[in-house]
């Protein structure tokens, strides 16, 4: 997952060099996305791993 953030990421900065702004908005659109779930996904597993410790 966090491969996909960072490829997104890549391709946002390219974009933005490139200057097609509507693709650099798009692209960080989905590093956000990408970026929430990942975040959420790791509180989920950090809580199940607390839980499978007791």
């Amino acid at each position: 997952m966090l491969y996909f953030a960072v490829l997104f990421f890549i391709v946002a900065v390219v974009a933005g060099l490139l200057g097609f702004t509507g693709v650099a908005a798009g692209a960080v659109e989905i590093i956000r996305i990408l970026f929430v779930v990942f975040v959420v996904l790791f509180f989920v597993s950090l809580i199940k791993g607390l839980k499978h410790r007791r």
